[in-house]
């Protein structure tokens, strides 16, 4: 005899559907609307996991749109999801090329409304092209977007697409921030290219006045609540989150709760010149030289003279960046993510060395210096990955000065200067000299500044024939496991035969013997579709018949 569990299971097994079609009830009550929400769930969701996403901004002029899709779009970039931002005011200034007034924004004027709608369109395109065509991951799609008619049609344009979708609304009632950010970045806009500041002034905020009057803010706990979404409220000081739909996205409002726009200043150098370096080795844990001494001393100096306000002071936990500090007689912090990257076999060797003892490990890392890791040691990506913990501390304090390495250094000025992976490995970041880092609008004001103490030069060019790309023939664990450079990826639903085989027997509960494990005309896509709606039946029976 089978209980009534068992007979819920194995009708529900018959009726199984390809397409989300509710064949029973059981008695059970269930409204029509948690049926629509349930269909409209599974009609809207992206098929895989990792399906690409594009990010929507919303909110008012002058609220930091495009400093966030800037900086967002630098981070991850610098943690290796490609991803690109595309203005929608840069392709309206592209197909209106005088800007006359703020009437162009009336929503009253139809043809200001409609040449507006089209460079949306033509963006949504772009975006499309980027997603699907060249690799891409993550599209920033920066515009107001202040209507759910506006929103409804990007959303729209996902769900065809297969893309998922993730607001971030930046919402400030602050009078005096909006002023200053009107007059420190949209006065100098090529809208306002030939105005003087006052009468353009006076013109912008009449445009946001045009946008007031529509503005329909994202609505969490009612319309828009079954939306991914993030509110960022007077400019960090408060934040709504809802419905965050997997791991970037959650890394994105990690990024999003520790960023800030108060004035600071970070400061960037390397140890002083230490015994290894005069010698030509790379790694270890050598002290400093005389020279690198005296650069210590020299670097005390430089910071009394800058008369900072609550300086802090970082550095790794070598021997070299510890004496450095020392001598500043200030207290520190020591990071491990602040080392030197791991050479591992090829630690304290000299290059000449490494050229002789492993000839086929120096020719691979001048091929792809970014991606090349040493044999038990590291590559820059991992050296990025370590290093992402320091750049959301930096992201939230003020003043900062890091004491750090060459390698390490490079993956900081990357991140700071939005250079490539290609580039960061050859940055230049000479011994002895500071690099002052100043945040701007949208992105960072360097300065270097020499302290005028002679060191040894450790920087290596890229050869020539790295600058052709990477062999094809590379070493695979020369490379980063799951993150290699190839552009995309497919799914290896393939295997999910040989996957269930091996976990049935450790999860006889999950994958019991009456269940069939093949559907005869379904794809495999199904078999998953299938094993899915069955553990989902499995804990809803036992709400139906418990068990006696």
């Amino acid at each position: 005899m089978r209980t009534g569990r068992e007979n819920f299971m194995q009708l529900a097994i018959q009726s199984w559907r390809p397409v989300y079609e509710p064949q029973f009830t059981f008695g059970l009550k269930v409204s029509k609307w948690t049926l629509h929400q349930i269909a409209m769930l599974s009609a809207c969701g992206p098929q895989l996991t990792n399906s690409p996403t594009v990010i929507v901004m919303v909110g008012l002029p002058a609220r930091g749109k495009t400093y966030i899709s800037k900086k967002l779009t630098r981070y991850l970039n610098w943690i290796g999801v490609p991803t690109k931002v595309f203005n929608v005011g840069e392709y309206r200034r592209e197909a209106v090329k005088h800007y006359s007034s703020y009437d162009f924004f009336r929503p009253d004027n139809e043809e200001g409304m409609n040449v507006r709608k089209q460079c949306a369109l033509a963006a949504l395109r772009d975006v499309k092209l980027y997603l699907s065509a060249e690799g891409g991951q993550i599209a920033v799609f920066d515009a107001t977007n202040t209507t759910r008619e506006r929103r409804g049609m990007v959303l729209n344009f996902a769900k065809e697409n297969g893309f998922k979708v993730f607001f971030i609304e930046s919402v400030c009632n602050d009078p005096s921030v909006v002023a200053t950010n009107v007059m420190e970045v949209k006065l100098s806009s090529p809208d306002y290219r030939d105005c003087n500041s006052t009468d353009a002034m006076e013109d912008f905020m009449k445009r946001i006045n045009c946008y007031q009057a529509s503005y329909q803010p994202l609505d969490p706990d009612n319309y828009d609540r079954d939306v991914s979404l993030i509110k960022v409220i007077d400019v960090g000081r408060r934040f709504l989150v809802n419905r965050v739909q997997d791991h970037i996205q959650s890394r994105i409002v990690y990024y999003l709760m520790n960023i800030h726009v108060q004035p600071r200043t970070i400061y960037l150098c390397r140890h002083g010149e230490s015994e290894f370096n005069l010698k030509g080795k790379i790694g270890g844990d050598s002290g400093l030289s005389n020279r690198g001494k005296k650069f210590a001393i020299a670097l005390n100096k430089f910071v009394e003279e800058q008369n900072l306000k609550d300086l802090k002071i970082w550095t790794s936990q070598l021997k070299r960046t510890i004496q450095t500090a020392e001598a500043l007689k200030l207290p520190y912090e020591q990071w491990k993510a602040l080392n030197e990257i791991d050479a591992g076999v090829c630690e304290e060797m000299t290059y000449e060395e490494i050229k002789e003892k492993h000839p086929e490990e120096f020719a691979l890392r001048d091929q792809d210096k970014y991606y090349y890791r040493y044999p038990s040691g590291e590559s820059y990506q991992d050296l990025v990955q370590r290093l992402e913990p320091v750049i959301m501390e930096l992201e939230r304090q003020e003043n900062v000065l890091v004491i750090c390495h060459q390698a390490a250094m490079r993956c900081l000025l990357a991140y700071f200067l939005d250079k490539s992976a290609a580039e960061m490995p050859y940055l230049k970041c000479p011994l002895h000299t500071v690099l002052k880092l100043t945040p701007v609008a949208y992105g960072c004001r360097v300065e270097s500044i020499c302290l005028n103490v002679e060191a040894v030069n450790t920087h290596r060019d890229q050869t020539e024939e790295a600058k052709k790309g990477p062999n094809p023939l590379m070493r695979r664990n020369s490379v980063t496991p799951l993150a290699s450079p190839e552009p995309t990826k497919k799914p290896r639903i393939n295997s999910f035969d040989e996957h269930v085989a091996s976990s049935s027997a450790v999860l006889p509960v999950c994958m019991p013997q009456e269940v069939p494990t093949q559907l005869p005309g379904q794809p495999l896509l199904g078999k998953s579709c299938l094993r899915t709606v069955y553990h989902f039946l499995k804990v809803f029976s036992l709400l139906i018949f418990p068990r006696t």
